[in-house]
């Protein structure tokens, strides 16, 4: 079976997230037309909202969530108790199916108008408001909840604990779904699961928009227990303007990626360095940066400062044979460094990149892994184009080199990189 887009046969974690997605709705769909629509009109407003969340997403590059609306929608109708005070009686199925039926009916004006669908979101999405309303449904409908809980103050513990278990839910799918996409990629290392894992738990806590999604689905949910199926329309109105700011910080975020990027080729065109090195600097040094298991913030953090690595021998009068300032002297590839972790800074990039940029001429044992990683891969990039003797004979020279300047770990990485991408001369392209 093959991958649309072209991007290659699908990973088995992804066949089984879509295969158990595709199972658990049609299981809920069948349920639900046997038994029948409970709660018609409160199924129509959350299917509406679900279906205008998706409607109006766009899936900018950046944003972890591109549906904000439709899926704290899709989390308020698994949350729902009640409605206006009175028992619901929908239960979890036929949320899956709602949910399911919403998306369904979204994604054909879309496709319709050549805007591409997401299968593996789509998949995720209906096996977490899954996982969410299994584990809130039956205990509310049985009364288990108001036992543990109260039917007080203290009930709201009881979506919120939900809330939290379903959040792990996700992270646990988006990190298989994110191993399976570098998989997916190409030849090269694949990243820990256990990495890309840590690092979508720590995205729930430091992304605004997912913490906006989990609040707003729990109020939507307490919101229509009291004030009935009119709740959404209002409750649901400050996440609108939480997806604008969301989106306005992706485009910034894009906005500093490309000036980095053309930063980095001012290098090239002002004759300081060889054509193509930052690119294939920044390639190489991501690559070796997930064989070490860097991921997520980390990585970006590192091909960033890849890029930008060479800025400061703009400072120079004239420039050095071939970009290799590891001739100098070591004041003088400090004070390269120094002015090039300044431009960085002035780009917006963070202070992090900037650190990385301003200690590359540093002794490796007092640099991050993120500056030694750059550090080896620039070496290894400017060996190759002085034809030393092809890849194999550039890596030996590194390796005679990690008692002082490069760490050994790291030049090993490199070593496991070139010989799944084929050992190409990096430096001839």
């Amino acid at each position: 079976m093959r991958a649309p887009y072209g991007i290659g046969p699908l990973a088995p974690a992804v066949l089984a997230v879509r295969g158990a997605a595709l199972l658990l709705a049609l299981v809920a769909l069948a349920h639900t037309s046997v038994r029948g629509l409970a709660e018609p009109g409160l199924a129509l407003v959350f299917g509406l909202l679900v279906a205008a969340g998706e409607l109006v997403r766009r899936g900018a590059a950046g944003e972890r969530e591109p549906a904000p609306l439709a899926a704290a929608g899709a989390l308020a109708y698994a949350l729902l108790g009640d409605s206006a005070g009175r028992p619901t009686t929908h239960g979890a199925l036929q949320v899956i199916a709602v949910v399911v039926v919403a998306q369904a009916l979204a994604a054909v004006p879309r496709r319709a108008c050549g805007r591409r669908t997401d299968a593996d979101r789509a998949a995720r999405r209906t096996l977490t408001v899954g996982f969410a309303a299994v584990c809130f449904q039956p205990l509310y409908a049985s009364g288990q909840a108001e036992r543990w809980f109260g039917d007080g103050p203290y009930f709201p513990l009881f979506p919120l604990t939900v809330l939290a278990l379903t959040a792990l839910c996700d992270a646990v799918l988006a990190a298989l779904l994110a191993r399976s996409a570098a998989r997916a990629g190409g030849p090269g290392a694949l990243p820990p699961y256990g990495s890309l894992l840590v690092d979508e738990v720590r995205a729930l806590a430091g992304t605004g928009t997912g913490t906006a999604i989990g609040a707003t689905g729990v109020v939507t949910a307490l919101g229509v227990a009291v004030a009935g199926p009119w709740a959404p329309a209002v409750l649901c109105g400050p996440l609108l303007l939480t997806q604008v700011s969301a989106r306005r910080y992706t485009a910034v975020r894009t906005t500093c990626g490309q000036t980095m990027a053309s930063l980095a080729r001012a290098t090239e065109i002002a004759g300081y360095t060889p054509p193509g090195h930052a690119r294939r600097v920044a390639a190489l040094a991501t690559a070796v940066g997930r064989e070490l298991g860097l991921t997520g913030p980390r990585l970006t953090v590192l091909e960033h400062a890849a890029l930008m690595h060479d800025i400061g021998q703009l400072s120079l009068l004239d420039p050095v044979a071939g970009g290799a300032t590891a001739r100098l002297p070591a004041a003088e590839q400090r004070r390269i460094a120094l002015l090039g972790g300044a431009v960085v800074r002035r780009t917006g990039a963070g202070p992090e990149v900037a650190a990385v940029v301003e200690q590359q001429a540093d002794p490796y044992r007092e640099q991050p892994l993120a500056a030694r990683i750059v550090r080896t891969v620039n070496a290894y990039d400017d060996l190759c184009g002085e034809s030393v003797g092809g890849p194999l004979r550039a890596l030996e020279q590194l390796r005679l080199g990690t008692g002082h300047d490069h760490q050994p770990q790291v030049v090993e990485a490199l070593g496991r990189v070139l010989a799944r991408g084929g050992l190409t001369q990096s430096g001839a392209g």
